[in-house]
């Protein structure tokens, strides 16, 4: 209820009002994960803030990105966005936030939520994203915030997707399984009797 209180009582009419817009409607893209980490566990431990500080991060060089072609339109309907009233703004923020998920996403392995894979797999994709938002910083155009809007859409659900395949919990969870196993396995073996010679009456 909070989020769609935020949402559509104050993200979306903040957009005629003040740029501030794009930060509060961050706020409600990087809650969700939040609820469902809380929903299942009970709890918010340390990897429900890395999710929501990854999702919070990651809607700037989106959706910059996205509002950087759409400025006419933006303009005409009387909103505030970054992309028309502070065009420098808009570009280094998209720079910021992006550099921001390179450390955020690391944090995953440093806390140990993940395996150290996740470090060596996530940096090329974040790096290559980062190349992106530093195109568009330099050379602001139709052509390269379209390139950093359309890899912010593979950016994210691989990401995510590199995060469930390397979390500890789940290979935690297949060695105790595999443990689990092999003792059933070795409780399972008849019990071997030595055969005793019997001496000769």
């Amino acid at each position: 209820l909070v989020n769609l209180f935020l949402y559509t009582s104050v993200y979306t009419p903040l957009k005629r009002v003040s740029i501030l817009n794009t930060w509060v409607g961050s706020v409600v893209g990087a809650l969700p994960p939040m609820m469902g980490w809380a929903a299942c566990t009970g709890g918010l431990e340390a990897g429900a803030w890395v999710l929501a500080g990854l999702l919070y991060a990651w809607q700037f060089p989106h959706f910059n990105a996205l509002s950087w072609n759409l400025r006419p339109d933006y303009s005409r309907a009387g909103y505030r966005m970054m992309s028309v009233t502070n065009p420098g703004l808009c570009r280094r923020t998209a720079l910021r936030y992006t550099a921001l998920i390179v450390p955020l996403a690391a944090s995953a392995s440093w806390l140990d939520l993940t395996n150290h894979w996740f470090l060596y797999e996530s940096l090329p994709l974040n790096a290559y994203f980062l190349f992106l938002a530093w195109r568009f910083y330099k050379n602001s155009d139709s052509s390269s915030s379209r390139k950093l809007f359309h890899f912010s859409l593979i950016q994210l659900p691989v990401l995510m997707l590199l995060l469930l395949v390397n979390k500890k919990h789940w290979h935690k969870k297949k060695e105790e399984e595999s443990k689990g196993l092999s003792s059933m396995a070795t409780d399972s073996l008849p019990i071997s009797v030595p055969l005793v010679a019997t001496p000769a009456l």
